[in-house]
């Protein structure tokens, strides 16, 4: 990475904190959030005064997103309530597809556009082709309904040896071993994947391949295995309802969408067993380095398995938002930008950390992502 970046916050004021007027009781609510997420200087200010920015925005993607995406469009609608974003929390994949089919502005996607997608999307955004930028980061949980027992502990190849369907029972050696003093039933274990082409499924599937490579041979995909399928269902709130539903049963699902009653798998990362958490995420993401081969304002992550990085979580996702370069319509750039730098700003970053238990981007690739959507411009 580059060592500066001319975007500071101070820079983009003017179009992300615009003037706007909001009633007392808008504002009110707004500010109300202080001790959670408190509005930034410039957005303070503006709040008091009027915001003509005006359009509909539209995108589709990652379910992950869907509870940051909610604080989003909340917090962006209070600052500019004659503008609308909508969002389609269809998953990842169908997410990328409607980018690319020209259907939406943009894509909210927990796996960055591969080179075969970044060259189909010339045809839609003109010459310069897209973008990501990372906007959500999430741990992924492996969640689990076993009534009475809240955590466990388990390492890599114990979770591959699971949803591939090799561990079958509750109370098989390689879990008891790690959790000495829990008492495990003698229970079927009922694992439960993603029927979806899901963001999720390929973050859940290349950690696997790549911390226990000799039990989870296939190579990462956002499609689920076949062969290893049990129960399937749709986006991360469908698989969580049925393993509810289903005492024995397990899944992997975006951390906020897990909670009670299922409990949750502490995982094993060096010698420790580190439970799931946004802190544990951030300093993993800490550890990731720049994808090879992408444009200088592609921000495209390559996130570090592997690492045993004192409290590290590496089962994580990074989500992206993935624009156009250029867009058709000249009258809709001001609204993109501004909604962009929004989500990617510490206020839109504390939001989605507050409503969805994210971890927020670091100032300085929040800085790298603004500077990237500063080059959007009509065609």
């Amino acid at each position: 990475m580059r060592d500066s970046f001319p975007v500071t916050l101070k820079r983009m004021a003017p179009r992300l904190f615009p003037t706007l007027a909001l009633t007392s009781a808008a504002l009110l609510a707004l500010t109300a959030c202080g001790s959670d997420y408190p509005l930034g200087p410039e957005q303070e200010a503006a709040a008091q005064h009027g915001s003509d920015l005006t359009g509909t925005l539209s995108g589709a993607g990652s379910s992950a997103q869907n509870a940051a995406m909610d604080a989003w469009r909340a917090g962006f609608n209070l600052l500019h309530p004659k503008a609308q974003v909508q969002y389609s929390p269809d998953g990842s994949g169908a997410g990328r597809t409607a980018f690319l089919a020209g259907a939406v502005e943009f894509a909210g996607s927990d796996a960055y556009l591969d080179a075969e997608e970044m060259e189909r999307a010339k045809e839609v955004c003109g010459p310069g082709g897209a973008f990501n930028v990372p906007a959500y980061v999430s741990p992924i949980a492996v969640g689990f309904n076993l009534p009475g027992i809240t955590e466990l502990n388990m390492d890599a190849a114990t979770i591959a040896g699971i949803f591939k369907g090799e561990i079958t029972n509750w109370n098989d050696r390689a879990i008891v071993e790690q959790n000495p003093g829990v008492e495990l039933p003698d229970l079927r274990i009922t694992r439960v994947s993603r029927g979806d082409d899901s963001g999720t499924t390929e973050n859940f599937t290349e950690y696997l391949h790549a911390v226990a490579p000799d039990v989870w041979t296939a190579e990462p995909s956002d499609a689920f295995p076949s062969d290893f399928v049990a129960e399937n269902a749709q986006g991360n709130t469908g698989v969580v309802s049925m393993v509810a539903r289903t005492e024995g049963a397990l899944t992997y699902a975006d951390d906020s969408a897990v909670g009670p009653p299922l409990g949750k798998v502490n995982l094993k990362v060096g010698d420790d067993y580190v439970p799931v958490s946004s802190e544990g995420a951030a300093i993993a993401l800490d550890e990731a380095e720049p994808a090879e081969g992408r444009p200088e304002y592609d921000l495209a992550l390559e996130l570090d398995r592997t690492t045993t990085a004192d409290g590290a979580y590496p089962l994580l996702l990074v989500s992206y938002h993935v624009w156009c370069t250029t867009y058709d319509d000249p009258e809709k750039i001001e609204l993109i930008k501004t909604f962009a730098e929004y989500v990617l700003s510490p206020e839109g970053q504390a939001a989605a950390a507050e409503s969805a238990k994210s971890a927020p981007i670091s100032e300085r690739l929040s800085e790298r992502a603004i500077e990237s959507v500063e080059r959007i411009s009509a065609r």
